[in-house]
């Protein structure tokens, strides 16, 4: 099959959606927190809806905003919920995205009513439709999916540039952060919040299902490969553009060869992504399965030995 500009768009849309996922991934693995990017995930649905009902219109700022808003109220909730309900952590998550996310389901089929929503693709996606919808930059066509999650990377990326030693410092010992001033609470508010608006805008390409894998996969794949923040960051960013790449083209290729036109792209991104962990699982020059098997066989080393510690 002939590759079309039609393809570098949707590549280029999944690439900059994995990014954007990678940088604050990064935080809520080291923070142990992979699941709160599941609830948020979830949890965002009863705000697209309502963010629908409200206006009557699927323009993309009402239901961006009240997504993005039930997506912190997840993180606020969660925490009440741990606090005042004296359960855990992973309950709490299980209780308050649970519930968002049947409340979100039954308003996206109320609002279906009213407008063509196809509901599969608010779990998965609709990444092959993306380069439809352009808007006129400089005279240049340019779907705006590209520009809203191209925005949303570069945001986060600067957000990290900034208070990249405030998060490194309360990511890896949060009671430090408080007496040296840092709050945080306040960065782990900010953190949910990154991880919220980030799920909002990917929610268009890869949905709420693909998008949890975009933003742990990536950062536990570059936690095999390095014990480093910064080299983390950039292994994961990577491997979430490498994933992009080789979901499309295994999309458009690999279903030819059993009779069928193609498979969806954001599926094959999340199969790609967990591929290449395996790779590094299996691979990895310090953490890997075959590396820690030969010590143990010639070196008289345990096998399951503990990990480094991350370092900034």
């Amino acid at each position: 099959m002939p590759w079309t500009s039609f393809d570098t768009w949707i590549v280029t849309v999944g690439a900059l959606t994995a990014v954007a996922c990678a940088l604050p991934g990064c935080f809520l693995v080291l923070r142990k927190m992979s699941m709160m990017g599941d609830a948020i995930s979830h949890a965002v649905l009863p705000g697209i809806a309502i963010g629908f009902l409200l206006t009557g219109s699927r323009a993309s700022v009402p239901m961006f905003i009240g997504a993005a808003v039930t997506g912190i109220l997840t993180a606020v909730f969660t925490q009440w919920v741990s606090k005042f309900g004296r359960v855990d952590r992973g309950a709490a998550m299980g209780i308050v995205f649970t519930t968002l996310f049947a409340l979100g389901l039954i308003l996206i089929v109320r609002a279906s009513d009213y407008v063509d929503l196809d509901a599969s693709c608010v779990l998965y996606g609709a990444m092959e439709l993306t380069p439809l919808d352009t808007r006129s930059v400089f005279g240049w066509e340019i779907p705006r999916a590209v520009l809203w999650i191209g925005g949303v990377m570069l945001a986060n990326l600067a957000i990290l540039a900034v208070l990249f030693k405030e998060f490194r410092l309360s990511s890896f010992d949060s009671s430090l952060a408080d007496t040296l001033g840092f709050s945080s609470n306040l960065l782990h508010y900010l953190l949910m919040t990154m991880v919220a608006v980030t799920t909002v805008a990917a929610f268009e390409a890869v949905g709420s299902i693909i998008v949890i894998a975009m933003l742990i996969v990536p950062p536990a794949t570059a936690l095999l490969l390095t014990r480093r923040l910064i080299p983390m960051l950039a292994i994961a960013s990577g491997v979430g553009a490498l994933s992009a790449l080789l979901g499309h083209v295994a999309a458009i290729t690999i279903p030819t060869w059993f009779g069928f036109d193609g498979t969806n792209t954001s599926g094959m991104m999340a199969t790609a992504s967990g591929l290449l962990f395996v790779f590094a699982w299996f691979f990895s020059p310090t953490e890997g399965l075959l590396v820690r098997l030969f010590h143990y066989l010639f070196g008289g080393r345990a096998l399951e030995k503990p990990p480094e510690p991350v370092s900034g």
